[in-house]
């Protein structure tokens, strides 16, 4: 039985082993260790924030974020219908209400004309995703924000190294959000970051995540709080990752580009969108057919071939328990573009490891059935 190409897999080597082998020698196998200091300065760094603070996944440095900026019963957060379910969950987590807006055909990622028609009274932070390695209209989003006395809290989970006119992605908002599940750019296998530049959410989130524990008493906690800790072994993973992220983030667009070249002149697909001033790290090369084919059908077929590939996430509205949320597109109610896409994308194999054979592979196969 030939073997499978999947559609994302880490590229594990000899420093992500001689680090965390290293690490489990130390004995700090918990969330104290050198590890989780050097991966944090290390992101910071890159990220172009003066904070970086680890935590347990990206759902949770979302959560941890909106409590820290004081989101919660009341108020509304504005984000994108096209995402995945987790940036929903986070705001639910607070006790706050989910306003979903639809995407711009465009870039995929939440539409600022509906983000402009979504606000209310109630409306307390804006939360655009940067999906698939595209980031949001981020200038206009600010802009919006600003003008309002509103917090943006950046989801960055897909996007490592994004960015727009040089500024990377987790940068731009008062704080944003990454994930190092194992199928992103750089993988803790599970994990996540928060970057920013407001010193006082740096050390509150700090404070949140640990128990609420005070700096001056040992196990005094002076509020509720959450244990959203990094233990040193994924930060050991992670930092040898970090380490190659340049590399990655070429390789996977290099991949987008080998499809590209591969399915040039096949009618009726598209790929990836691009945008002036935006770098995009195609976090997942994804396929997306002319209205009425089905990405589905497509993947079941592809699979039968061998191909691993993903749908496009679900809109949040499709969701049984997020159905009652408000939805607003551009021009009324709905979302109709975040629909449209659901139906007809897919992701193609994306993964780091992969040559350019099993692209070619792919792209064969593809030709055959599209």
């Amino acid at each position: 039985m030939p073997v499978r190409i999947p559609v994302a897999a880490p590229v594990i080597g000899e420093r992500e082993i001689e680090y965390v082998t290293d690490a489990v020698r130390s004995g700090w196998v918990s969330s104290i260790g050198p590890y989780v200091d050097k991966f944090e300065a290390a992101f910071a760094a890159f990220s172009g924030t003066r904070h970086a603070i680890a935590v347990m996944n990206g759902t949770t440095a979302l959560h941890v974020a909106l409590h820290a900026m004081g989101v919660g019963p009341g108020h509304e957060v504005i984000i994108p219908d096209l995402t995945f379910v987790g940036t929903a969950h986070a705001v639910l987590q607070t006790g706050a209400e989910v306003v979903l807006v639809d995407v711009d055909e465009r870039t995929w990622c939440m539409d600022p004309r509906a983000v402009e028609r979504a606000l209310s009274p109630r409306t307390r932070a804006i939360m655009p995703v940067h999906l698939y390695g595209l980031p949001a209209d981020m200038n206009a989003i600010l802009e919006i924000a600003s003008a309002r006395g509103l917090d943006v809290i950046e989801d960055c989970a897909e996007a490592h190294g994004a960015t727009i006119d040089g500024r990377r992605v987790g940068s731009m908002g008062r704080i944003g959000a990454f994930s190092f599940y194992g199928n992103k750019i750089i993988t803790t296998g599970e994990g996540g970051m928060l970057t920013t530049s407001d010193d006082g959410l740096a050390a509150r989130v700090r404070f949140l995540k640990d128990h609420g524990m005070s700096k001056e008493r040992r196990y005094l906690h002076t509020e509720l709080a959450f244990n959203y800790r990094m233990t040193n072994l994924q930060a050991a993973l992670g930092l040898a990752q970090f380490e190659q992220i340049e590399a990655f983030i070429a390789k996977k667009r290099q991949i987008l580009a080998w499809y590209r070249e591969g399915l040039r002149g096949v009618p009726g697909i598209r790929f990836n969108p691009e945008q002036p001033g935006m770098l995009n790290v195609a976090w997942m090369s994804c396929l997306v057919l002319d209205a009425g084919r089905s990405a589905q059908e497509l993947g079941a077929k592809l699979s039968e071939r061998g191909i691993d590939t993903r749908p496009f996430f679900l809109p949040m509205s499709e969701l049984p328990h997020l159905a009652g949320c408000r939805k607003v597109s551009a021009n009324g109610p709905g979302c109709p573009v975040a629909g449209r896409l659901s139906r007809s994308g897919l992701n193609l194999p994306s993964g780091c490891g992969l040559q350019r054979a099993e692209i070619d592979q792919v792209c064969e196969a593809v030709r055959a059935l599209v």
